[in-house]
């Protein structure tokens, strides 16, 4: 039996333990400030809708309900700016983990292919490509990328971890490079909803891509946006020969979202109230721990979006983390997200109100 998780790399959260138990170990406890996990409640008319939906006996279909569709199609036209997308257009997913980590190996990847995505970026990119046993590519500039064997090219903006968002005009420049070379381009924008000093556009905007969705597919999650990390609701749009050998696929997989969070994917989708609010716990919690780790001696760059502040002493990531944990406050290190971020650190905004304010209390 060949090992498969050879091909990948050490999984880092592991690394972190030793510095979350001295964290652990401060008089007023942890502050972990290191994954960006929801911390806050669920909205009331999602778990209504997912209670409502609860007796659900039989097998949800891969492709969702004609409601779901029909909500996703829906909050790509009213949100993002696409236009005219056909429930051929979108497909839902088991979370958007999953589908970053396995789409390469379901699109028929291999040897010789060649997976890119950015010098700083979200560790599962390069997982993806390793699990399809393709091989991976960092870039700084996409359209510098030589286009030979390059079979999947990945954008992320807002970007995690640095926060940092392409504008309208840079994203037409690499749409239409990737379509110039046959390059197949997937843009993850899961935190396209939580833009504060830059406005986030996907590529799917009329703008952007010109009406037509022909090489391009965007990645979006309800798991920031909403709370719902726990029910893994996301889903796809875009290409719909891409998503139609997509959902060929995943229906042999039996690949399904459950029918009970299908429905509570529709009641998210169709409310934008509890959206607001949570951006508004987010705003706070990320003024008060950005000026708390200026004061303390930080440089924050990017973080014009996202649920992160990308912060430096300009000391190694791991020093950092060290300092950090003495003071009871976790934090991820850069170089989780490349070697480019080795001087870095990942503060997630993704605490409680009290949490934030120990923290803040912490770094004086």
């Amino acid at each position: 039996m060949s090992a498969v998780s050879s091909r990948l790399p050490v999984f880092p959260w592991d690394k972190l333990e030793p510095y979350k138990k001295t964290a652990a170990a401060h008089p007023d406890g942890i502050v972990d400030l290191s994954v960006g996990t929801p911390v806050d409640p669920v909205p009331e008319l999602v778990r209504r809708a997912l209670a409502e939906a609860a007796d659900s006996p039989g097998y949800p279909t891969v492709w969702g309900t004609a409601a779901l569709r029909d909500a996703l199609a829906g909050w790509c036209e009213r949100r993002l700016g696409a236009r005219g997308v056909a429930h051929t257009e979108v497909l839902p997913v088991v979370g958007s983990k999953e589908l970053v980590a396995w789409l390469p190996t379901q699109l028929g990847l291999g040897p010789g292919d060649r997976v890119a995505y950015p010098r700083l970026a979200y560790p599962t990119y390069e997982v993806g490509a390793r699990l399809a046993g393709a091989t991976p590519v960092v870039y700084d500039d996409p359209t510098e990328l030589d286009p030979n064997g390059l079979r999947l090219l990945w954008l992320n903006s807002p970007s995690n971890p640095t926060g940092r968002v392409l504008g309208k005009d840079e994203l037409t420049r690499i749409v239409a490079w990737a379509r110039e070379h046959g390059v197949l381009l997937l843009s993850d924008e899961c935190y396209l909803e939580l833009g504060w000093e830059a406005d986030p556009v996907s590529v799917l905007h009329e703008d952007v891509c010109g009406g037509s969705y022909e090489g391009i597919v965007a990645v979006h999650s309800l798991s920031k946006r909403s709370n719902l990390a726990g029910y893994r609701a996301a889903f796809v749009a875009g290409d719909a020969a891409v998503l139609g050998e997509l959902l060929a696929i995943r229906k042999h997989g039996g690949m399904m979202v459950p029918a009970p969070v299908q429905a509570a994917t529709v009641a998210a989708l169709g409310d934008d109230a509890h959206v607001r609010e949570q951006r508004a716990r987010y705003a706070e919690r990320r003024a008060a721990l950005r000026s708390a780790l200026v004061s303390h001696g930080f440089r924050i760059e990017h973080s014009e979006a996202s649920l992160y502040l990308w912060a430096t002493r300009d000391e190694p990531c791991w020093d950092t983390v060290g300092r950090l944990a003495e003071l009871g406050v976790l934090v991820a290190p850069g170089d989780f997200y490349g070697v480019a971020g080795e001087r870095f650190v990942r503060v997630a905004l993704t605490a409680t109100d009290e949490r934030v304010a120990a923290a803040v209390k912490r770094l004086g």
